[in-house]
């Protein structure tokens, strides 16, 4: 069975430490739903994470 190489992603803004759940290869710039601030920059492919990452959730 192959491994997926994407995944969904628990990440904590550096600014207001909101808990927010974003996708590792993104489309488009994601920001924090409290603050604003940019927690995915997408790169065609994987995306630039911005934030700490708390936690790889499974499928």
């Amino acid at each position: 069975m192959p491994k997926q190489q994407s995944n969904f992603l628990k990440v904590k803004c550096g600014d207001c430490e909101n808990h927010q759940i974003i996708f590792d290869h993104a489309a488009s710039t994601v920001k924090c739903v409290i603050c604003g601030k940019t927690l995915v920059e997408p790169k065609g492919g994987r995306s630039k994470i911005c934030a700490q990452i708390v936690e790889v959730l499974d499928h």
